[in-house]
């Protein structure tokens, strides 16, 4: 079933909540929305509901779950171990686009299908104003990774998302878009410093704010090899990838980024081959092909629409989609990050 709404303000009833709310309870799955993407939601606390998730994803069940809640009592149930600097963190960005990995209290209460087999588990409360009311009237904490199917890019919008999802959960809350685009921070405190594990809109330089010492994962721009474990969902498995064959091109002056990735057009077009551009509004004209796609000027812009622009890509048929990289300040690492994986790690910086 789809909610209605009656516009993108994302107007939902009081009684389509209780609705997915008890399908919750039931042990069912909730397509609902968050500030950052579509998620695929289910009672974390029971083992049976959370394998549901996995099912209808074809996730791999070495890649765990982010846990959302939707206020602190929530967390005390669940974990343990609490460091001052957490707190801190939690205290500046909950509710919003920050998970916190944190020490679970034990198996029978976070399932290990949630935590892939980990003592650790993400915990993050949500800003959006539906996924918070569904998560308070269910009474118990959503495990929810991202709405899509394994290895497509996540859900910023139903429309994206229905036909890979249509009868594969109970209820379907549909708020419109969501206002980020991306899925949230990963972040692991390690002593009085923290790992950022999956950037998002939650930045570096937002978290150097509350502690001096932010490094950033080397897997966030580098392959994770099979054998690896991770901590953070998303980051060891295909993820965000159109079929077609793409790549990322960056420069740090523009000029230099345009000539190559003209160059590359050419040399496309020298062989009868069809190339798409997918590149800053500002940039297009430069661009010496027919097909080009304008990804937004502003990171914000890019990051709300990277993933419905990804999932268009195949529809295109052309032999190579080439992505204008965005650099990796602020916000532009967590872009970067999933461009990066989008091509398959085939990219040219400058």
């Amino acid at each position: 079933m789809i909610s209605k709404y009656s516009d993108q303000k994302k107007v939902i009833k009081e009684d389509e909540i209780q609705e997915a709310a008890l399908e919750i309870k039931k042990g069912n799955l909730v397509l609902f929305p968050t500030e950052t993407v579509y998620g695929i939601g289910a009672n974390a606390l029971d083992e049976d509901a959370v394998k549901k998730i996995f099912v209808a994803k074809g996730r791999a069940q070495d890649n765990p779950l982010i846990v959302h809640i939707a206020n602190i009592k929530m967390i005390e149930d669940i974990v343990m171990d609490i460091g001052t600097l957490e707190r801190k963190l939690m205290t500046k960005f909950w509710p919003g686009p920050l998970t916190i990995i944190l020490k679970r209290k034990s198996k029978e209460i976070i399932p290990n299908i949630v935590t892939a087999n980990l003592d650790t588990v993400g915990i993050r409360m949500p800003s959006n104003r539906i996924a918070q009311k569904l998560i308070e009237t269910a009474g118990v904490p959503i495990a929810a990774p991202s709405a899509n199917v394994s290895g497509k890019p996540s859900g910023t919008k139903v429309e994206d998302i229905i036909t890979e999802l249509d009868g594969k959960v109970e209820y379907i809350l549909d708020g419109g878009f969501t206002d980020i685009g991306l899925e949230s921070t990963v972040i692991k405190v390690e002593g009085n410093k923290i790992n950022i594990l999956r950037p998002g809109k939650i930045t570096k330089e937002q978290l150097e704010e509350v502690a001096q010492d932010v490094k950033i994962d080397k897997h966030v721009l580098a392959k994770v090899e099979k054998n690896e474990i991770v901590t953070s969902p998303g980051m060891k498995y295909r993820h965000y990838a159109p079929n077609t064959k793409s790549i990322m091109i960056y420069s740090q002056e523009k000029e230099k980024m345009i000539e190559k990735i003209n160059e590359v057009i050419r040399k496309m077009q020298q062989e009868n081959k069809k190339v798409l551009v997918v590149g800053r509004e500002s940039n297009l004209q430069s661009y010496q092909t027919k097909r080009k796609w304008n990804m937004g000027e502003t990171l914000e812009e890019v990051a709300k629409n990277i993933f419905t622009l990804l999932r268009k890509v195949d529809k295109e048929q052309v032999d190579l989609v080439v992505l204008e990289g965005v650099g990796e300040q602020g916000l532009g690492l967590a872009i970067t990050n999933r461009l990066i994986r989008a091509c398959a790690y085939n990219y040219i910086i400058i």
